[in-house]
């Protein structure tokens, strides 16, 4: 099962995601829903969003639409830059990497730690 949790720091302009598991896709639409909700308080283009991915599992190839999705909507939705968090998981960094790169998500960054 995974999980998600959302924190936005107002003064240093970060909306900050955290997300754990392995997501099914109504984990998946769960987040996306909260996501929305978040971000309607704030003005996107201003800010960075920074997702800890530390503890995230690979996606298995039915939950795949899910993740594009979601890395689509940090593209429109117009956030100045997208920060990946990994632990050293090279597949899991091949993955979002990928993802990214399959959207044209051009402003995402990928560190592993």
């Amino acid at each position: 099962m995974g999980s998600f949790n959302i924190n936005i720091d107002r003064t240093g302009k970060v909306f900050h995601a955290k997300v754990e598991g392995t997501f099914s896709p109504e984990d998946g639409m769960e987040s996306v829903k909260a996501y929305q909700a978040k971000i309607a308080e704030i003005t996107v283009s201003e800010y960075e969003i920074h997702i800890d991915c530390t503890e995230l599992n690979v996606s298995s190839p039915s939950t795949l639409p899910i993740l594009e999705a979601c890395f689509q909507m940090y593209k429109q939705d117009g956030f100045n830059k997208v920060v990946l968090t990994l632990a050293k998981n090279p597949i899991l960094k091949m993955q979002l990497g990928r993802v990214a790169r399959t959207v044209g998500l051009e402003n995402c960054e990928i560190n592993e730690v």
